[in-house]
């Protein structure tokens, strides 16, 4: 027993003295200083030995590619040698491609270009092309162009480059193309190949891959369908600055910025703010913050519940609408230009499907459902109930109405009608729609999901008419009306199109953009929007109806149609993020 209490004792003081000891480690770790890791050494770049070449890959995540090295400075698979093997020929990139331009300026020469037939610009692309050039030549920053969907705003963009270049030293052009590549990065190359290069290196990614280009240096930039870069929350904000020198004052490239539809409110042109810092003769850091700069000149925007929010007073916003358009439109040069197409505005209608009391059953359970969870989530501050609530609201709403808007396309289509419908979800709306369709005997072009498809050969059997209805998920970028050039010169069919929103959209931007896939380039082409009559979905869609026909405005005046159709869910507490994904 006395042993024991010797023992006891013993590691009581043993315990004392490690915790002291525990305590003096932890107080020498908090003083002493840390030492920063060294930083690794970039990879040595590629090079080509007598009589070889450095090949740069576009190989696909996870594709086998024998003999091919992943570079990670180059973010891409390498492989050198005089000849591409065989079994990576696939993956040889086109012409313009992020990889075909890391590749080129990897050697000493380029490699030729693929023949493409010429193209002919219009006067009127022409005439945008010269305003830009005058706004570059006068020492301006950013320029907006923002025709309307279809007027020619590709043509106009390259045709500027080749304009400016002509003033100053310009060798490189990045090219920012929205979504998805495998369509906007041929159409780019295509129209770069068909207007002429300049002898220009030319280089077209997308929004998507922007962080592989952040690093790199271009005395242009044009980027098309700007709005993609509205938020400055979001990692592709950081690498917009890093590409277009937002935030520098030296070594800045030229910025067009080319989009139809570039915000909902003024707070949604950050990437205006460079241009509207020079024309106000005040430095870039007093644009950084856009919601304060626009406080200081009197704008109507204050902090509100979820952020900066913009008046709801309709006179407010039209004195502020002006003055921020004759900021631009009346400088001298104009820092932009807008022309409506002149062809006519697109027509939008609303198309009521009435419920069969089924329908109306199932429609009224799916109402309730979401009322109650919208309760739960609003009692418990948990948005992402609220919009998980949302979504699964709208899935069902739009997957009891997939049998009307199938045979609405079937009486389209019998009238000798080509189909655009445009779809929000894929396993409620775009799936069943096109299974109905083939069932039915209606061949049916597919551009949705990812990697299911190859969405530019589903988009030419749509546009050579061998699919007479064509579903799809994207907004922006792609084109589906009739007689437009294709690649290998031919045309599209001459078949009038007609579109069909399947859902009503809650962002006017986006809405005006879907109806730009087949309202464009001199064609006209009908909008109907489907809705469930005498529900919140006939409501929502008179929103967009209303929205959409401001959405163009040079600061978009399209800015109360979320908060409102958010009212009208009875989901008003839910910030806009979880409206609408744009």
């Amino acid at each position: 027993m006395p042993g024991r209490r010797r023992s006891a004792g013993s590691g009581r003081s043993t315990g004392s003295s490690t915790r002291t000891r525990r305590t003096t480690a932890a107080t020498t770790r908090k003083t002493t200083p840390r030492k920063a890791a060294p930083r690794k050494a970039a990879p040595d770049l590629p090079a080509a030995g007598p009589g070889e070449r450095v090949w740069v890959l576009a190989v696909p995540f996870r594709a086998p590619a024998p003999g091919a090295v992943w570079h990670p400075g180059l973010q891409a698979h390498v492989w050198v040698g005089a000849a591409l093997p065989p079994e990576l020929a696939p993956y040889d990139p086109p012409a313009y491609s992020l990889e075909r331009f890391l590749e080129d300026e990897l050697n000493e020469t380029p490699r030729p270009l693929p023949v493409t037939p010429a193209l002919v610009p219009r006067p009127q692309q022409e005439e945008g092309a010269a305003v830009v050039a005058a706004h570059a030549a006068a020492g301006g920053r950013v320029f907006l162009l923002g025709d309307d969907p279809g007027v020619g705003k590709t043509g106009t963009a390259i045709l500027a480059v080749h304009e400016i270049a002509a003033q100053r030293p310009v060798r490189t052009v990045l090219v920012i193309a929205d979504r998805p590549a495998a369509i906007t990065i041929p159409h780019w190359a295509r129209s770069i190949a068909g207007f002429g290069d300049g002898g220009l290196r030319w280089c077209v990614t997308t929004w998507d891959r922007l962080g592989k280009v952040a690093k790199l240096r271009f005395d242009v930039v044009v980027a098309d369908e700007a709005h993609m870069v509205r938020h400055t929350t979001t990692q592709r904000w950081k690498h917009w600055k890093a590409v277009s020198g937002a935030a520098r004052v030296k070594d800045t490239p030229y910025v067009l910025a080319a989009t139809a539809t570039p915000a909902h409110t003024p707070l949604e042109l950050p990437y205006l703010a460079p241009e509207l810092a020079a024309r106000h003769g005040e430095s870039i850091k007093e644009w950084a913050d856009l919601p304060k700069a626009l406080v200081r000149h009197t704008f109507h925007v204050e902090r509100g519940r979820y952020g900066w929010q913009w008046t709801e007073d309709a006179d407010e916003r039209r004195a502020d609408l002006a003055r921020l358009q004759s900021w631009l439109a009346d400088a001298d040069p104009p820092a932009t230009l807008h022309r409506p197409a002149p062809w006519g505005p697109v027509s939008v209608t609303g198309t009521p499907v009435l419920l069969t009391p089924a329908e109306r059953a199932q429609y009224e359970a799916g109402w309730s459902e979401f009322r109650a969870e919208m309760q739960l989530a609003r009692r418990g501050r948990q948005t992402a109930r609220g919009r998980a609530a949302l979504l699964r609201f709208r899935q069902k709403a739009g997957l009891i109405r997939v049998q009307a808007t199938v045979d609405w396309i079937k009486a389209q289509v019998e009238a000798e009608r080509q189909v655009a419908v445009s779809v929000e979800f894929v396993e409620t709306a775009a799936d069943p729609i096109r299974e109905a369709l083939l069932d039915a005997g209606i061949p049916v072009a597919s551009i949705y999901g990812r990697d299911r498809f190859d969405v530019e050969a589903e988009r030419l059997r749509f546009q050579r008419g061998d699919a007479a209805v064509c579903v799809f998920t994207v907004t922006a970028s792609i084109s589906l009306h009739a007689g437009e050039l294709l690649p290998g010169g031919s045309t599209a069919s001459e078949i009038p199109r007609v579109g069909l929103f399947h859902q009503p959209r809650f962002s006017g931007i986006q809405a005006r953009q879907v109806t730009g896939r087949t309202h464009r380039d001199g064609r006209s082409s009908p909008w109907r929007v489907a809705f469930a009559a005498d529900t919140v979905e006939e409501q929502v869609a008179r929103v967009m109806v209303e929205r959409l026909a401001v959405s163009g405005s040079t600061a978009g005046a399209d800015t109360s149609s979320l908060q409102e159709i958010a009212e009208l869910l009875d989901a008003d507490w839910l910030p806009a993020a979880a409206l609408t994904e744009g």
